[in-house]
């Protein structure tokens, strides 16, 4: 029995183009990109190249008199908070802060940390679909809030936000918009500019790249506030890795080569995995099914099921899936995003006591799909036949 892997939204593994390109560059053997040496330059000419070519990929102004800035980081997790603490500021009791209830724990455990230090958060809901409602935003505008922080793509149900919609309600209040877009980088075109959000965050290893490095997109002149302190007048201090710039400016290179491509291919293969499943379980429900959603992720509820025995069964198969961010996986209370839903008449309970997520990759092939669904299949009615 060969393993499927279908946790893609968790990580991806490198694209062997990628890997072969993070080896060239470690046996390059470059210096310091910070250096003022000749070895130094040669590394930051390399780490400079890298950086603007991922910047105009995802649509960033890379040239004029203030242009959008690319900060390489360790990956979306510090994007987020660095996103968050850039314009709150290192004292920010009395602000206030904008998130909606769907955000990754990188956003809402670092903004339960701001409530404890006197910043006020509000949070918008969604509708019973799990997009974003842009009708509850102005009163919350109306606030003053010094930022508003709405994902891009959901990481557990796929369901795309209307956020260059809501950019265009906060730009005339004056009030920044980050993104966190990690999933949709690399899976769709992303535009920051026509987005019109003032921040992004994305991650190279949720599309075949290196782990370790990701990026956050700043306005150009934008007044930030660092997150970590060293270099003089650095955004984002620190030993650049040369390698890691090289292999996911690689990575995404590879996608912009046959986005179109990837994305049919997922959407399909997605589609193929739902309609099998729906089709031979009457108790299987697609979360978002409604909505606009990414093409490779799929949220499902198994209702009557338990997603944690469903999951433990699943992972005995053969069949590597995630009851939600792999960064709460090892929280056993339900997913805040699915009780966002509930909460708007979306999901029943025993619909969020029984969802699974699936998400694949570049690299999943239909007999995977066809082989999973089998096995997916199989085990619901052996654990409801338990029932």
């Amino acid at each position: 029995m060969q393993p499927i892997y279908l946790d893609h939204n968790a990580t991806t593994a490198p694209l062997p183009a990628v890997t072969q390109a993070v080896a060239d560059a470690l046996a390059a053997g470059y210096a310091n990109a910070s250096s003022q040496h000749e070895p130094g330059r040669r590394a930051r000419r390399v780490v400079e190249q890298a950086r603007g070519a991922i910047a105009a990929a995802l649509g960033a102004r890379t040239a004029g008199i203030t242009p959008d800035e690319l900060l390489l980081t360790s990956g979306g997790t510090e994007s987020n908070n660095h996103a968050l603490q850039a314009l709150l500021g290192p004292k920010p009791a009395g602000e206030r802060l904008v998130i909606s209830a769907i955000e990754h724990p990188s956003i809402t455990g670092f903004a339960e940390l701001l409530e404890r230090r006197g910043v006020a958060v509000d949070r918008l809901p969604v509708d019973a679909s799990g997009v974003v409602r842009l009708d509850a935003l102005p009163e919350l505008l109306a606030k003053r809030p010094r930022l508003v922080s709405v994902m891009l793509g959901n990481n557990e149900t796929g369901v795309l936000q209307p956020v260059a919609e809501l950019a265009a309600l906060c730009r005339p209040h004056g009030v920044p918009v980050h993104t966190d877009a990690t999933q949709v980088v690399g899976k769709q075109p992303v535009d920051f500019q026509r987005l019109g959000v003032s921040l992004l965050t994305f991650t190279a290893h949720k599309f075949h790249g290196p782990r370790g490095i990701g990026g956050l997109l700043v306005e150009g002149g934008l007044q930030a506030e660092p997150l970590l302190y060293g270099q003089p007048g650095a955004q984002r201090p620190g030993t650049a890795s040369v390698e890691l710039a090289v292999g996911m400016q690689r990575a995404i290179e590879l996608w912009q080569a046959e986005a179109a491509e990837r994305e049919a291919r997922m959407r399909a293969l997605r589609d193929r995995l739902e309609q099998a499943i729906t089709a031979d379980d009457p108790n299987a429900i697609v979360v978002g099914a409604d909505a606009k959603r990414l093409p490779h992720t799929s949220c499902v509820a198994f209702q009557g099921l338990d997603r944690q025995a469903l999951q433990m069964a699943l992972d005995h198969a053969g069949v590597a899936c995630s009851t939600g961010s792999a960064c709460a996986s090892g929280s056993s209370e339900p997913s805040p995003t699915l009780l966002a839903i509930g909460a708007a008449g979306g999901l029943s309970e025993a619909a969020i006591r029984g969802s699974v997520r699936f998400s694949l990759g570049a690299a999943t092939t239909a007999a995977q799909i066809d082989d999973a669904a089998e096995r997916i299949l199989s085990i619901c009615k052996r654990l409801r036949r338990r029932e």
